[in-house]
């Protein structure tokens, strides 16, 4: 079972220490600290219902339950227009909403304050006129070569576009999604950070303000961007390559839904969580862009009581337990922790963790229906 704070009361550094950790970075912490300061605060995540829910999504799942308990007002934009407009699950909506009631079921399951975070469909917001005239406004705020650029925000390469034109909408959408919410912050993995970034920029732009202000009746905000860390796939090998930006990288190089073999699903059996981890790629010694260190520095540590425990023969050091990410690191990039045994105690914690999502496939005959729709539509 996950543990959260669900504290009531936080003072100003205890929230902004709250916001902040298991976060890559924020754009800008000075921003941040105004408007913490400034009373009532409006984040979201947009998410594209489009697949198996897979351990790289506790990231960001965890991290909600940080800003909720931060006192932030949280919003999950289920994106499942833009998960059409994407081509995925073969472009079937009503799949498409199963899946995103999936991942609610499994927030759920996981004691996430799911009761605290405003969920909504992306349809919503598509039902609005003045949305529409957003998403036109940012389009009309920004160049071609740059929306083509932040095509990696879908994960797709600027050249898809050529093939399929609506692929150009999806940017200028998701800028919309975070004007029409009227977001202090938007939360999102590294690789969203070309849309948030797209975001703060035109806010900045005059036509856009007063295009704002005449549809909303309010002032454009330019929306904090807080960027989490991706999980790598399994299969690794990520290695920056001259030239490419690192928000690509991480897009490139993540775990996916359409590739079994790169990811751990919440649904995953024990035995199968245990052939998948002693697969993965963890070269010794190397703890940067390495999946099993991530899983346990990114997931399991965000646990208050983390708590790794390494059972092996005494000829080998014997049992040892780390009960911090910095001496399981020193540990495992000094030689003392062998690959095979950081492997085997990262299975057996995540077969622990996700104790609650595997009861709820077992026990509901609905879940099991929509992953095995999904199974069969999943795309990339």
């Amino acid at each position: 079972m996950v543990h959260w704070c669900n504290v009531i009361v936080l003072g100003r550094s205890d929230r902004l220490s709250l916001i902040a950790r298991n976060t890559l970075e924020i754009i800008t912490l000075r921003e941040l600290e105004s408007i913490i300061d400034g009373g009532k605060v409006k984040g979201y995540i947009g998410y594209e219902p489009s697949g198996l829910v897979h351990i790289g999504w506790l990231v960001w799942m965890f991290k909600v339950a940080d800003l909720v308990d931060a006192g932030v007002e949280f919003i999950v934009l289920e994106a499942t227009w833009h998960a059409f407009i994407n081509d995925k699950l073969g472009g079937d909506l009503e799949l498409i909403r199963d899946a995103a009631w999936l991942v609610r079921e499994y927030m759920r399951a996981l004691n996430l304050p799911v009761d605290k975070i405003k969920f909504i469909d992306a349809e919503e917001l598509a039902s609005d006129q003045n949305y529409w005239a957003l998403v036109i406004g940012v389009a009309k705020s920004s160049s071609l070569a740059r929306i083509k650029r932040a095509l990696t925000i879908m994960g797709r390469k600027a050249e898809e576009a050529e093939l399929d034109a609506s692929k150009l909408i999806y940017p200028a959408m998701q800028v919309a999604d975070i004007y029409y919410l009227e977001l202090d912050i938007a939360l999102g993995g590294l690789d969203q950070r070309k849309a948030h970034m797209l975001a703060r920029d035109i806010a900045e732009k005059s036509e856009m303000a007063r295009l704002y202000e005449r549809l909303m009746g309010k002032k454009l905000k330019k929306p904090i961007a807080i960027h989490t860390p991706i999980i790598s796939s399994l299969q690794g090998d990520r290695r920056m390559e001259a030239g490419v930006e690192v928000d690509d990288l991480y897009a490139e190089y993540k775990m996916s839904k359409s590739k079994p073999e790169t990811a751990i699903f919440l649904h995953d059996a024990p035995e199968v969580i245990v052939e998948k981890i002693r697969k993965a790629y963890c070269p010794p010694r190397l703890v940067e862009m390495n999946p099993i260190i991530e899983i346990n520095k990114y997931i399991l540590a965000t646990r208050r009581d983390y708590k790794l425990e390494v059972d092996r023969p005494a000829k080998y050091g014997g049992p040892v337990t780390f009960t911090s990410i910095k001496e399981l690191e020193e540990a495992y990039k000094s030689g003392e922790l062998h690959p095979l045994d950081l492997k085997n105690a990262t299975a057996q914690a995540l077969i622990e963790l996700l104790e609650p999502t595997r009861r709820l496939v077992e026990s509901s005959s609905r879940v099991r229906d929509v992953i095995e729709r999904i199974t069969g539509r999943v795309t990339r």
